[in-house]
């Protein structure tokens, strides 16, 4: 199969573009595009063959849930039923915007894109682009991130190219994901909302808007869930990770960088190619041919958006040992050290 991309300019979109991509949406094909948490890959929500195609597509596990996209809040009663009074004050305070409500499913919505569930995961995206494309597609589109299963989810068209080229029809290139981190998820199918996955929105957000709000307990796992049943895309199965082994070295900050800094003199020694994952403050204290800097940790949303690209540059250098510091402490703390302690398969040190 031939893979189509189109360039769109976000700050003048060619509407027939993005026609184009909603019609072959229509037409049961795969189209990946921008949205503001990361690439998605998009196909009609309510066709079970293009939802198989899709698992397909990413080598993807059937039980793993897609997230329902959206254009209009209106879209959302036509996909749930019993919506609770609470999933409009979220939508009215973060809709458009990286969230996904789980609620429960309309019969419209076909088992093969809940993952056999009788809850349907709904988000409306801010990315602008993503909006016509749906619009354009008459549909909802089921859309998770557009990458190959377990890889690093993209945040740039390129990474997309690299991952399904060849398998979908059409590549939309917005430019870079704005937050680079998949969308948070609360589950509103219970008595207690319950976060299924970190994200920008944080519980600190959600308590605003509701008293009671908690985690699900494979949101504070410190070891894989691949014996759970997922209600949500992300948490069973081994996500994120690049090829070589990271792992997190947590502790006091000086200790930190000296362990740091000792494994990757041993491991070079070895002709092992490693690498180290911090922040810009302590990026000069490391010795080490490949030290990434995911950013200030004054600025934890550029920390966010760039991690996954980082992910990336690691296979791209084929570095096969790459030790990181821990990035606790801020408000996204919870869903950038979730996102990376998935990609170390959980692999910790503490010193």
């Amino acid at each position: 199969m031939e893979t189509k991309v189109i360039k769109i300019n976000r700050n003048q979109p060619d509407k027939a573009l993005l026609k184009e991509a909603g019609q072959l949406l229509a037409k049961g094909a795969l189209v990946a595009f921008p949205t503001e948490t990361v690439y998605g890959l998009g196909g009609d929500g309510l066709k079970e063959d293009v939802a198989a195609r899709i698992y397909a597509a990413k080598g993807r596990p059937s039980d793993n849930p897609l997230i329902l996209h959206i254009a209009e809040l209106s879209d959302m009663e036509k996909l749930a039923v019993d919506i609770p009074e609470l999933a409009y004050r979220l939508a009215e305070q973060f809709w458009p915007g990286p969230l996904t409500m789980i609620l429960k499913k309309a019969e419209v919505v076909p088992y093969a894109t809940t993952g056999g569930l009788d809850t349907v995961a709904i988000r409306m995206p801010s990315d602008e682009i993503a909006r016509e494309i749906i619009r354009a597609s008459g549909t909802y589109i089921a859309a998770p991130s557009a990458n190959l299963s377990g890889r690093p989810s993209p945040t740039k068209a390129e990474h997309v190219i690299e991952d399904l080229s060849g398998r979908i029809e059409m590549i939309v290139d917005g430019g870079d994901s704005d937050i680079g981190l998949e969308s948070s998820i609360i589950d509103l199918s219970g008595e207690v909302p319950m976060i299924l996955r970190p994200g920008y929105i944080t519980k600190e957000d959600f308590e605003r808007i509701v008293a009671e709000v908690e985690y699900d307990s494979a949101v504070l796992a410190t070891k894989p869930q691949e014996s759970i049943v997922a209600k949500a895309p992300g948490m069973k199965y081994r996500h994120y990770a690049p090829k070589g082994q990271i792992t997190i070295v947590e502790g006091d900050n000086s200790a930190v960088i000296a362990k740091i800094n000792a494994l990757v003199e041993e491991q070079e020694a070895k002709g092992i190619r490693t690498a180290v994952l911090c922040a810009e403050e302590t990026k000069a204290q490391y010795r080490c041919n490949y030290v990434y800097s995911l950013g200030s940790l004054k600025s934890e949303k550029e920390i966010a958006a760039h991690l996954f690209a980082a992910l990336r540059f690691f296979d791209t250098e084929q570095l096969e040992v790459i030790y990181s510091e821990s990035f606790e402490g801020t408000k996204l703390a919870r869903a950038i050290m979730n996102r990376l302690r998935k990609a170390a398969g959980y692999q910790t040190l503490q010193v």
